[in-house]
């Protein structure tokens, strides 16, 4: 096997590896491709998952932790320095063939270095029947891409923040927590996170090819696919979110809006609030395809709504969209907060 080296310097963000990949998948013809990879903090969901039902976006806006999506299945990772991220990119005929060949190889690296790791069968590897590695793989032209994590010394505050992960999901597995199914390698080997990757290299690669300028040209281009928006979030579909508010003088409120891509596509709006005016016309037909955020609300209706619901203007109704706190809806230190977390 080759190992890969880029010119990255250790500091690119996680579309510029997978761009990588890609262009080892169409481009190499010859032996299968080892690529190691650090990032910081970072949260790669699969193609398949909605960000919003895996991702605590609040939390990793506040913590600075990158989120993106990969063109691969399975589950939601999260990686930071102290994780190493692994690709192989082979020719082999079948994209299982190709996921059993890599967690073979990677299990018996981890085992010539004294870890008594393990497969559970589908795509974790394990110690002491704790994950310690997640993987995942697809087909790209005539190459497979497989690629997964491997936690040396993660931050574990950071991935139980950041990763929501369906409860029912961690009850099948017998656990309670993110925390309770995982483990980290700095417990079980005495080496640096260093001389695991040295050690992986050594053992697994009998020989280096660096890219090229052409090839480097190639993937950054191609990273521009994987940081777009319409990337990141085009495979969310259409979501429903409650919010509940009062405003003192004009009164209860309970509006249900459909999003996608935290845009908003429809809304039901109903309370104890006197309506004087055509609320459909006057306040949600404006708000469709508007992006839930202070700034775009706020530029889609006029200062005062007293025309359409008696006493009520636009900061009001602003702050029950952005959030699920009453107490926002009339404090504007609280909308600006909320608002500062949803676009920062």
């Amino acid at each position: 096997m080759t190992y890969v080296e880029t010119s990255d310097k250790n500091n690119r963000p996680v579309p510029y590896y997978l761009a990588v990949e890609e262009v080892l998948a169409r481009r190499r013809q010859a032996s299968d491709c080892l690529l190691m990879w650090q990032v910081d903090p970072s949260v790669i969901f699969g193609r398949n998952q909605l960000m919003r039902n895996e991702v605590d976006i609040d939390y990793c806006r506040q913590h600075g932790i990158s989120t993106f999506r990969r063109k691969s299945g399975g589950g939601c990772v999260y990686a930071d320095r102290g994780n190493i991220m692994l690709s192989l990119v082979t020719r082999a005929d079948s994209v299982a063939t190709s996921y059993n060949r890599y967690t073979t190889m990677l299990l018996w690296a981890l085992q010539q270095m004294g870890i008594s790791a393990t497969a559970n069968g589908r795509n974790d590897i394990l110690i002491g029947g704790r994950k310690v590695s997640g993987n995942a793989f697809y087909h790209l032209g005539h190459s497979n891409i497989v690629h997964g994590t491997l936690l040396y010394d993660t931050t574990m505050s950071h991935m139980t923040g950041a990763l929501t992960p369906p409860k029912e999901k961690l009850r099948s597995k017998g656990v309670e927590s993110i925390h309770q199914h995982v483990t980290l390698l700095k417990e079980h080997t005495t080496m640096s996170i260093g001389q695991v990757k040295d050690s992986i290299r050594q053992l697994l690669c009998a020989d280096t090819y660096r890219l090229t300028a052409a090839e480097e040209a190639e993937a950054e281009a191609i990273m521009q696919e994987y940081q777009s928006r319409d990337f990141i979030c085009g495979h969310d579909p259409a979501y429903t979110v409650e919010r509940r508010g009062r405003i003192e003088g004009v009164g209860n409120f309970d509006i249900s809006i459909t999003l996608r891509n935290n845009v908003i596509k429809a809304m039901a709006l109903s309370g104890d609030f006197f309506a004087v005016g055509d609320i459909e016309k006057g306040i949600i037909e404006p708000l469709i395809n508007t992006p839930l955020n202070r700034e775009s609300l706020l530029s889609r209706l006029p200062e005062s709504l007293d025309h359409i619901v008696m006493n009520l203007r636009r900061d009001n109704l602003a702050a029950i969209l952005l959030t699920a706190d009453p107490t926002a809806a009339h404090d504007e230190s609280s909308l600006q907060k909320t608002e500062n977390q949803q676009t920062r």
